[in-house]
Formats: structure tokens, sequence, C-alpha cells
């Protein structure tokens, strides 16, 4: 099993008639992920890669059943397409865009606690189950190879290069979970490791964190109490940012002690997981654990 994601998901994409959205339209195609459908306010009727626009996320759930969407919708507007898709009972939502403002956020977050959608995003680069589907912007040639690690990441390139290594090693992957990387966003580190702890084909986890805010320690400190037996492996980037400067992402500001890399990765190590201090190990550490 994966997670989130499955070959049998249908995929709406808003904003697809876009550049950005008839690009990533057309890789996730390639990669086999079903798209039934295409939302643009103004174009529906029209047909782009084969695939039918719709003005409103309501139209195109009404007419083709789709079940998850990712928005590649300008960031004035992204916020709205995320509320369209919830409102709609869209079951996955994967947002891409950057830019949205943290009191939308705010307002997205809270009403997600009342809805059946789950979230994952904004700023991120979606998900990704290889054999399976793709939901977003990951690069095809790298997820080639279906296994047993699951990645849960709030960075991009990092997602890429773990994977990368991990599949050079004879690994593959069950499912890859770019989680973005803002300060307030959908799904978070805990709730997609729960969904790798019960996922009976993941065999172990690999976490990609970051500095600033508590995502992490949330996760750590709650695998703490479980009876774990599934290996996790972390990896923080920002081991060297000075305190108080936004590095990269929007959530990646350190604003209190805790939120430092060395006070994250201290926390990990007393709850069991295994620390790699170079991006470069990651893959020979995977390699490590599991023999």
């Amino acid at each position: 099993m994966s997670i989130l994601i499955d070959k049998n998901i249908k995929v709406l994409v808003q904003g697809l008639t876009g550049k950005e959205g008839l690009f990533h339209t057309e890789q996730m195609i390639n990669y086999g992920t079903s798209i039934v459908g295409g939302v643009t306010p103004g174009k529906g009727g029209k047909t782009y890669l084969g695939v039918p626009v719709f003005n409103t996320v309501e139209e195109a759930v009404k007419n083709t059943g789709g079940n998850v969407s990712v928005i590649f919708v300008p960031s004035p507007f992204a916020s709205d397409a995320i509320l369209e898709s919830i409102f709609a009972n869209v079951e996955v939502i994967v947002c891409i865009t950057e830019g949205i403002p943290v009191s939308d956020m705010i307002i997205i977050k809270h009403l997600l606690k009342e809805k059946k959608s789950c979230l994952i995003g904004p700023n991120c680069p979606g998900i990704i189950s290889p054999e399976e589907s793709k939901v977003g912007i990951m690069p095809n040639s790298v997820f080639r190879k279906k296994g047993k690690i699951g990645i849960i990441s709030r960075s991009g390139t990092l997602t890429y290069e773990a994977a990368d290594q991990i599949v050079k090693l004879g690994y593959g992957i069950s499912t890859a979970v770019g989680i973005g990387g803002d300060s307030v966003i959908g799904m978070s580190i805990k709730e997609i490791m729960e969904l790798f702890l019960e996922d009976q084909e993941t065999e172990c986890i690999v976490m990609i964190g970051e500095i600033g805010g508590k995502l992490e320690i949330e996760a750590a400190e709650w695998i703490k109490k479980l009876n774990n037996q599934k290996p996790i492996i972390s990896f923080i980037a920002g081991q060297t940012a000075p305190k108080g400067r936004t590095m990269g992402h929007a959530g990646a500001i350190i604003e209190k002690k805790i939120e430092t890399a060395q006070v994250k990765m201290n926390i990990m190590k007393e709850s069991g997981i295994h620390i790699v201090k170079s991006p470069a190990n990651i893959g020979m550490t995977v390699y490590e654990v599991l023999h």
C-alpha cells in the first residue's frame, strides 16, 4: 500500500490551463496519473492535453468523480481554490502554490478540522507513489522504483536527493510526501508519520526537517510514547543558520531556542530516531539501519 494516493485516484488540476499547470499535468499524465479534469473559471467546455476543463471544482467533481485535486493557481487566488475543493469534499488537496498569506491559511486550517478533506502544502512539491501515481511536481525520473521506504519532507529538493540516494542503493520508495515549507500548512509531520506507521508496506521512514517551528519536535515526542518498531531516520536542514533570519522557506526561521537544528536533533535522538548530520549520508544511513 501507498499512503494518501494510489493508482485508482481521479485527479483534478486547478489552474490546468496556465503555463505551470500545463507543464506539470503533462508530466503527471506521463507518470501514469489519472487526470480526469481541469478547473479554470471562464474556460469550462474546453479541452487541454485531452483533459476536459470546468469552470468550478463542484462541476468537475460532479462530472468526473474527481477525488484528489492539485492546485497551480497564482497566490492571490490560491486560498479560494483550496476552499473550493474543501467545500466540494475533495478527499486529498495538494497545493503547490507559494506565497499564500498566513492569515488565509489560519482560516483554512481551522475549517479543515470540520471537513473531510486533508490538505498537503501549500508551497510543496506534492505526493508521489512509484508505479502508482503522482500528484504535484516531483521529478518522474527519480521516483521509478516502488519499495518500502517512506519519505516525509519540508524541503522539495532534499526529498529528491534522499530518494535518489535510496534508489541507487537498491531500495524503493513506498510514498514520498513533501508537506511544504510555510509556517502554517495542512497535514503535519506527525499526521503523515501516523499514516506511514499504519502502512504495512512501509518498513522504514525518512524524515527531512528544517529549522523553525515545532513540527519535528511534536512528531518526535509522539513517537517516544509509542512502541514503534519501524526505524526512523532524520536530517534537519539549517544546522548553521543564524537566529532570527528567514532561511529559504517562510517557516524556516528560528524564533526560540527549541526551534534550532541542534535542539531538534537532540530531542529526536532521545526519541530513538537515527540522526543524519549531512544530507549526503541519508541513503547510506538507511542502508546501515536496515542491515
